[in-house]
């Protein structure tokens, strides 16, 4: 348990996103945390205190002014008997109130008085999140020393408006809450990293492209599990609507030219781990403009060519890793293809799934792989994305022990 004996203050402040936090304290509990919630009155609307004190087994604090909890200045005491306070969502209301050292309620209150680390997750519509009050509040509060997680681009569930302003996924909340707290041994320290992580896009015309499904949450989840064990970590992300991982530089790209580029550019590193889902072709002469349909005519033929494999690059390369990691997504003949493609592509170990059913399809959260190695194949059973991230990079450690 990667949390286990640690003890997190909870706040869910008022927002649609604040659904999310029931799933986020069950993930807490899970990985061995305690969690004590503090809720909003804007809180209270969307979620209700019974369900949050059910998950979190715990009481729920609501109110500065209780006559019972003050008597022992309990404000002071949630403050102050935590390992870490988290903010989830967090508001531009509450994020104000912060900047500018408000405290009219309890949760403003104890993020006022409070002497421990502080994360932020931030959740609000995307015209709130650019506004030049909510930029220049963020800005005061990371010079205060507060970490945020997110927010992440996608549609707004309230609205139907897209952008920036999404509340970060409970898992990704965990891995940076994991991230602070942890004070395990960094058997990775000194180290370097590459890693590569969801999908390329490849234009067709300025509005359509070839692209796989991958989400980038497998490959993110990597990229913050090694930087967790202490490597110095770069990921080269392609197109996802995840949040950027925590510890880690990241580099974003759209095209495999671009990504292969940029991880040539990141050498020399001791550890590749190819992850991303590389589209094998491109169009030869992507069009200028949009391609129109013409009445009774067939669509134009698409030349195309192929694009230049990453992995295979990595692993033959003057300045090749120590250890190089690649990933297989099959739909059959997964041990044969993984063993063809570990020796052809001059990698150390293959990391392949069957993403054609069950936990293996693409963007889900869930996963099962085997490891293909030069001595041998490891089958591991099914978990979470998060947990076989963790997996691999002490696997990765293992190799440098």
């Amino acid at each position: 348990m990667t949390l286990a004996g640690k003890r997190i203050l909870l706040i869910i402040s008022g927002g649609i996103a604040a659904y999310k936090s029931l799933d986020l304290i069950r993930r807490l509990r899970e990985r061995g945390a305690a969690v004590r919630p503090v809720m909003t009155a804007g809180a209270q609307a969307f979620v209700t205190p019974l369900a949050v004190g059910a998950l979190a087994a715990d009481r729920v604090f609501t109110d500065l002014f209780s006559r019972e909890d003050e008597q022992d200045v309990g404000h002071i005491r949630l403050a102050r008997g935590c390992d870490l306070v988290l903010i989830a969502p967090a508001t531009a209301d509450l994020m104000a109130k912060m900047a500018n050292g408000l405290a009219d309620d309890l949760a403003s209150t104890i993020l006022l008085a409070t002497d421990r680390p502080v994360l932020a997750a931030p959740a609000m519509n995307p015209k709130m999140w650019s506004h030049p009050a909510t930029r220049r509040n963020h800005a005061i509060l990371l010079g205060d020393s507060i970490r945020f997680i997110g927010p992440a681009s996608g549609e707004m569930a309230e609205s139907g408006e897209k952008g920036e302003g999404r509340m970060a996924e409970p898992l990704e909340i965990v891995a940076a809450v994991e991230a602070i707290l942890d004070d395990a041994p960094k058997p990775l320290a000194g180290r370097t990293a590459i890693v590569t992580s969801g999908p390329t896009h490849e234009p067709i015309d300025p509005v359509r492209y070839i692209a796989n499904r991958s989400s980038g949450k497998q490959g993110h989840a990597i990229a913050a599990a090694l930087a967790r064990l202490g490597a110095d970590v770069t990921l080269v992300s392609g197109p996802v609507t995840i949040a950027d991982p925590q510890g880690v530089r990241t580099v974003h790209v759209e095209r495999a030219e671009e990504m292969l580029e940029a991880v040539v550019k990141a050498l020399p590193a001791d550890i590749a781990v190819m992850v991303a889902a590389v589209a094998d072709w491109r169009v030869a002469i992507a069009a200028g403009n949009k391609i129109k349909k013409q009445p009774g005519e067939a669509p134009p033929p698409l030349l195309l060519t192929e694009n230049p494999d990453i992995l295979k690059t990595i692993g033959h390369h003057e300045k090749r890793p120590a250890l190089v990691v690649g990933f297989a997504a099959e739909t059959q003949d997964i041990l044969a293809n993984g063993r063809a493609k570990l020796q052809r592509k001059g990698a150390d170990y293959i990391v392949a799934n069957d993403v054609s059913a069950g936990t293996g399809i693409m963007g889900g959260d869930r996963n099962t792989v085997k490891v293909i190695g030069k001595s041998g194949v490891e089958d591991w059973p099914e978990a979470s994305k998060q947990d076989v991230a963790t997996q691999l990079a002490a696997l990765i450690a293992s190799h440098f022990a």
